[in-house]
Parts: structure tokens; C-alpha cells; sequence
């Protein structure tokens, strides 16, 4: 692991591959301070990871957008192509599943007696 110099503000301004008096601090090699210092980009894996994750959130916000759309009768279910009402209608029936266990399951998955 590689030692590290930090100025006043706690940037890194020099690496050194052996302690020393300055450089007495271990930092990891992919720490994301040393990669900005060695003036690395983000690896092309981890932006393909971050674009991941946030496509199962943009899932949602789409299938929210439909629902907005449908419920002000701009568009129709029905408007859709069969494969996406197909796809709709499964999420919509899983949602209402998870609402239904709303009332017996908590946060913490407990299960809540009357």
C-alpha cells in the first residue's frame, strides 16, 4: 500500500511507496482520493455499476409517469403495447400484494399480533 502526504486541508500532495517522516499515513489503492490524485477516471465497470443501479430506480419512476399518464386519462392501458400492459399489470399486482402485507409486516419484517 501506498504512504501518503496531505497538506493543510487534507489533500493528498505527494504518494511514496515507503514511510517515511512525512509520509506516514497507509491509504488503499483504490481509495478514491489517491485515484483523483494520480488523476484516474472512474473505471469503466464501476460507472456500467452505477447506470445499474440507477436504472432499477428509473424503472419506478417510469412505471409512476404511466400510472400519472393513465389516472388523467391522457393515455389508455390499452394504448400500450401488450407486452407492456403485460409488464404493468404484473407490477401493479405485486404492488398491491406489498400494500396488502403493509398492515402485518413492519420495517424490521416483524410480524405485528393484534
Amino acid at each position: 500500500m501506498p504512504y501518503v502526504v496531505r497538506d493543510e486541508a487534507g489533500q493528498i500532495v505527494e504518494v511514496r511507496a515507503q514511510p517515511s517522516a512525512a509520509a506516514a499515513e497507509k491509504i488503499a489503492t483504490d481509495d478514491p482520493a489517491l485515484r483523483a490524485f494520480l488523476g484516474e477516471t472512474p473505471r469503466k465497470a464501476d460507472v456500467e455499476n452505477a447506470l445499474i443501479a440507477s436504472d432499477l430506480g428509473m424503472i419506478r419512476v417510469l412505471e409512476d409517469l404511466i400510472s400519472v399518464l393513465i389516472d388523467k386519462r391522457i393515455i389508455m392501458l390499452t394504448d400500450l403495447p401488450k407486452a407492456a400492459q403485460q409488464k404493468l399489470a404484473r407490477r401493479y399486482e405485486l404492488r398491491s400484494k406489498l400494500q396488502d402485507l403493509g398492515g402485518i409486516v413492519t420495517d424490521t419484517e416483524e410480524v405485528m399480533l393484534p
